[in-house]
Parts: C-alpha cells; sequence; structure tokens
C-alpha cells in the first residue's frame, strides 16, 4: 500500500472531499493523534492520581470520546476553504 503511493499507483477508488483529504486518512490521523493524546492524559492522570487504575479509567474514556470529536473537527475543517 505504501509502496504504490510513493509510485502514484491507485489499486482502488478512494473516496476524497474536495481538498483531496481521504477519509481513510483523516481517520488514521485520528487514530495516530489519539494514541499520542491518550498517553498524555494516563501519565498525567498517573502523576495526579498516583494510581495507575485510575489513570487508564481516564485515558479510556478520554481515548474514545475525543477521537469520536476529533474526526468530526477534521472533517469539518476540510470542508472550509478559509485558508486553502
Amino acid at each position: 500500500m505504501i509502496l504504490e503511493q510513493v509510485f502514484n499507483r491507485k489499486t482502488e477508488k478512494q473516496v476524497s472531499d474536495s481538498s483531496g483529504e481521504n477519509i481513510r486518512r483523516s481517520a488514521v490521523k485520528t487514530i495516530s493523534w489519539r494514541i499520542i493524546g491518550t498517553l498524555d492524559t494516563v501519565l498525567i492522570s498517573w502523576f495526579i492520581t498516583g494510581t495507575m487504575t485510575l489513570a487508564l479509567s481516564i485515558g479510556g474514556i478520554e481515548l474514545v470520546s475525543k477521537m469520536i470529536l476529533y474526526f468530526f473537527h477534521e472533517r469539518a475543517w476540510n470542508n472550509i476553504k478559509w485558508g486553502k
């Protein structure tokens, strides 16, 4: 898949918006950013509470809620022409 993109070959029709941003790309960006953000939240929560179980619980809730919010935020900004 990566090599196909490097050589500009497309084996399947990709769904994209007017900016060329693929929905799959937005989803992968969402997941990768949330992994970083959730690790940060877990570490901060552990530092504050001193309890890894509580820190992981906070991180788990944050992971799901912020991933959903970020995905829709990213898709909304792709529809805004300002600054492009």
